[in-house]
């Protein structure tokens, strides 16, 4: 998954960019609201992480110019205003959820999580597919029971794949989930991964659907 984060605090930025892409997230940060219009606008994320005490905007105007352009782009409010109006502001304005800073950044996964599954599929954190099983809590799979040991990429596209299990991920999509903006992706490296995976899966686990991307199929 994709995530936007729009944070002007270096230190917070670093720290969030750490905890997130050990969680599996894709992260692109811009630090002032024109940037963040400008990067919705351009490359959808999946997911926007919107501080409100921006630089050039308010957070609230630029949470406002999103949902003017695109109403199911879920979007996370972080911020240090905690009063319970500061909240009913940043939910009216349309926002999906709202962290008040100081936050656990366990906290902030789970949320996440919640917000993910609403995109996908799956509707628990826990997903079982054939001998197939996906712990997203604690970035874990299973074979018969069996962990298997996965490089951060072969979970992240996984995860993709099995939370829409039934659906098929294009190449792009795919790549998108796996790889920052700007990032370098050779041209087969999308072919390594899924390789990779059906050797420790089985080989008939991930469905090549020809000219357009895989598919996982669902029970």
């Amino acid at each position: 998954m994709r995530i936007l984060l729009v944070e002007d605090d270096r230190s917070i930025t670093q720290a969030l960019e750490r905890a997130l892409r050990t969680q599996g997230y894709s992260v692109n940060t811009v630090v002032d609201g024109k940037s963040a219009l400008l990067a919705v606008a351009s490359d959808r994320p999946d997911l926007v992480v919107l501080d409100l005490g921006l630089p050039d905007m308010d957070g609230l105007d630029v949470l406002k110019l999103i949902r003017g352009r695109d109403v199911d782009l879920p979007v996370l409010l972080l911020t240090a205003r905690a009063g319970v109006d500061d909240k009913v502001a940043g939910l009216d304005c349309g926002a999906d959820d709202y962290l008040a800073k100081p936050f656990e950044m366990s906290e902030l996964f789970a949320r996440l999580r919640v917000m993910e599954r609403r995109l996908t599929t799956a509707r628990t954190a826990e997903i079982t597919i054939g001998t197939v099983t996906l712990d997203i809590n604690h970035n874990l799979v299973t074979v018969d029971g069996e962990a298997v040991e996965l490089s951060r990429r072969e979970f992240m596209l996984l995860k993709s794949l099995m939370e829409n299990a039934g659906r098929v991920q294009t190449r792009d999509t795919l790549e998108s989930r796996l790889y920052s903006w700007g990032e370098e992706v050779s041209s087969n490296a999308l072919e390594v991964h899924v390789h990779h995976l059906r050797k420790k899966l089985g080989a008939a686990f991930i469905k090549t659907v020809r000219g357009v991307g895989y598919r996982i199929d669902s029970e």
